[in-house]
């Protein structure tokens, strides 16, 4: 295996070469890609001769291929090459383990509704629709005013620079103020910095109705989106689908240090199914009820969030766009590398910001276009309470900036609660070097007195005292010097007296510190990636719109190669056979196409399935083994031995040769080699 420098090299390179063909001859269509999605059954709505349910899809052939693809190289990408621990954990979680992540009480979406036909809005997109179409409008009131005739869609800067996942709001023309211009796009550079009370104030303030029926909507509430179950016959044991994968990893904690044999840093990581039960699915795959997720979590010691593989990545210059930025109601991007975007302070810490450069580098190999893709930080309201940084790589798309992967350092939160719930130490021990001496205020509590005082309360009381900190230790000191002193345990308060706790200074030598690690978290919705691929591969012919091309890399194509044979001769047959099987030997998915349909029908159709090459045997081939490949984007042709070209191609699709240096190997295709003896 290459080193990793050597692969984050390459995979540069492969994106630096890829063809350079003419791919905007043609304005974008979300129609025609859509349509082209349900011709060759990528993805279609689930239970579809029922009428289909909303949230839910089913990836046909190509579909599921193209996404075992991404996932495949997300695990050499991450898991292979970071060396990091494998979990599949299960998708039915018990109640008390969300209930204690806190995803049974805070796990939820603002909800709204029209008052007279009851039609649910996701409130924070419906205040994002309507002020964008507002927008909209006046940017078209504007150009008819000026003389000029306005755009079809015509997209604020609100509009283009956000994540829309909402059906989109008709746009009426009509000119607005410049001070509420500006208002308006202050709001939606920071649609998701507001909390339901907010939303509320902005319906009313400026007038939101519905968008379909103009009824009044109702105040926002809090709609919890997870899908709950039971567990066994009688339904005793409460659970719910899992809404993501990551309480899989915090509730094995212990059984993967000790495979880590008890070292941190580490990194755990998972691909599996996630549910949740969104208000208002819309936008196809950018907002579902089931998905895929990749999920790592990185446990580090918090006094130590450095990472020995930063200066592989330091050097990598990303698009950010910081939480003051967006606050100040802007959506500038800022360019900077990785290294200097730690170094300021802009990202919290060298891991979390090693995760960023390797989050870049995977999507841009996978297909992503580099120039719209970007990174933005997580805004005030929108953090985490416990969270200290978190970042959304996000891809513009034809519905807007769609956040497919979030990147968050989640402090210890999630294995502290745990750990407090369950009475496990879900912790790290690690041997000093040399002893450390230190001074240190110590509770002694007399339990032979404890007992008898507080009865069934004795342990809650002892908790609360043995959970005290060196501030609270220092406070109830005083307090106990004055006779009593009071303990919160269970919300109740006790009095405690100096026969049942004394405070004292202690000398403490310790060889060994026990923490909590921090969790450095990646998390990638891979169905949004797999959409967002899909439309930056989509183009059609300059000479012909109706023809669609999906200029997948061959690392993900579904489909890495055809096989075309010239004419239905049985001649043909046995060799058709035997260069199928040389190519899935060597690893290569391949296709036949031996219909009856002219050459150049075949090849636009798979160029529609995303097929990078194609190879087409003639009775040259019989007689002088030789065979031509055809590049899908350029549609350009070479010639060589058969076996030569199935080798080419196969490091083409490994992504150890990019196709500028297929064709220094093999000389172009002209039709006179046929003809020569």
């Amino acid at each position: 295996m290459s080193t990793p420098s050597a692969a984050l090299s390459l995979e540069a390179s492969a994106v630096a070469s890829r063809p350079n063909v003419q791919r905007d001859a043609h304005e974008f269509s979300r129609a025609q890609l859509e349509g082209l999605m349900t011709k060759r059954f990528f993805y279609i709505q689930s239970f579809e001769i029922y009428g289909g349910v909303a949230g839910l899809y089913d990836y046909g052939p190509t579909g599921a291929a193209l996404q075992a693809n991404i996932i495949s190289q997300w695990r050499n990408h991450f898991i292979i090459e970071e060396e990091m621990l494998e979990l599949d954990t299960t998708i039915m979680t018990l109640s008390d383990v969300l209930k204690t992540s806190g995803h049974v009480d805070k796990f939820a979406d603002w909800m709204c509704k029209d008052l007279k036909n009851g039609e649910i809005f996701r409130a924070d997109h419906l205040v994002e629709g309507v002020l964008e179409a507002r927008l909209e409008g006046d940017k078209k009131a504007r150009a008819a005013e000026s003389g000029k005739a306005a755009a079809e869609e015509v997209p604020s800067e609100g509009a283009d620079e956000k994540k829309t996942k909402k059906k989109k709001v008709k746009a009426t023309a009509v000119k607005l103020d410049d001070a509420v211009v500006a208002e308006y796009e202050n709001i939606l550079a920071q649609i998701d910095n507001f909390s339901g009370p907010e939303l509320g104030e902005l319906i009313r303030k400026f007038n939101i109705r519905s968008p379909e029926s103009g009824n009044e909507i109702s105040e926002p509430v809090e709609f919890n989106l997870m899908f709950d179950s039971s567990i066994g016959p009688t339904g005793q044991i409460k659970g719910y689908l899992r809404p993501e994968t990551a309480q899989g990893h915090f509730v094995n904690f212990q059984r993967l240090l000790e495979f880590n044999n008890g070292r941190v840093p580490f990194a755990s990581a998972q691909v599996g199914k996630s549910f949740r039960n969104e208000i208002s699915p819309r936008a196809g795959l950018l907002r579902v009820r089931e998905f895929t997720m990749a999920e790592i979590e990185h446990f580090v010691d918090p006094l130590d969030k450095s990472h020995e593989r930063f200066d592989e990545v330091k050097g990598i210059t990303i698009p950010l766009l910081p939480k003051d930025v967006q606050e100040s109601g802007k959506t500038t991007i800022t360019e900077k590398t990785i290294e200097d975007a730690v170094s300021s302070g802009m990202v919290d810490n060298q891991t979390l910001g090693y995760f960023l450069g390797r989050i870049y580098l995977f999507l841009v190999k996978i297909g992503i276009d580099p120039a719209r893709l970007r990174f933005r930080q997580h805004m005030g309201n929108e953090m985490a309470h416990y969270a200290s940084d978190c970042w959304d790589a996000e891809i513009l798309t034809s519905y807007g900036w769609i956040e497919c992967v979030g990147c968050a350092d989640r402090s210890a939160y999630d294995l502290t609660v745990h750990s407090k719930k369950t009475r496990k130490d879900l912790v790290v021990q690690k041997t000093h070097k040399e002893p450390k001496v230190y001074d240190k205020l110590v509770a002694n509590i007399v339990k032979k007195n404890l007992g008898p005082r507080f009865k069934k309360d004795a342990k809650a009381v002892e908790e609360a005292i043995l959970g005290l900190d060196e501030k609270a230790l220092e406070s109830l000191q005083s307090s106990l010097k004055n006779g009593t002193a009071t303990i919160q345990a269970g919300g109740q308060s006790f009095e405690v007296t100096p026969d049942i706790v004394t405070v004292e200074m202690k000398t403490i030598r310790e060889t060994v510190r026990e923490f909590t690690p921090n969790v450095i978290e990646p998390s990638f919705g891979i169905g949004r990636i797999f959409y967002a691929l899909l439309e930056h591969s989509f183009w059609t012919r300059a000479e012909d719109q109706d023809r669609g091309v999906l200029s997948l890399p061959p690392l993900v194509a579904p489909i890495k190669a055809l096989i075309v044979p010239i004419s239905a001769n049985d001649k043909l047959a046995p060799l058709v056979k035997q260069v199928s099987r040389k190519l899935r030997s060597a690893g290569v998915a391949s296709r036949v196409d031996d219909s009856s349909a002219t050459i150049g029908r075949r090849y636009a159709r798979n160029d529609e399935l995303g097929t990078p090459f194609a190879c087409t045997l003639d009775f040259a081939s019989l007689s002088k083994g030789t065979m031509t490949i055809r590049e899908r984007d350029t549609t350009s042709q070479r010639i060589g031995p058969i076996d030569q070209v199935i080798e080419v191609i196969k490091r083409l699709c490994d992504g150890t040769l990019t196709w500028e240096g297929a064709c220094k190997e093999l000389p172009e295709y002209t039709g006179q080699q046929d003809l020569d003896s």
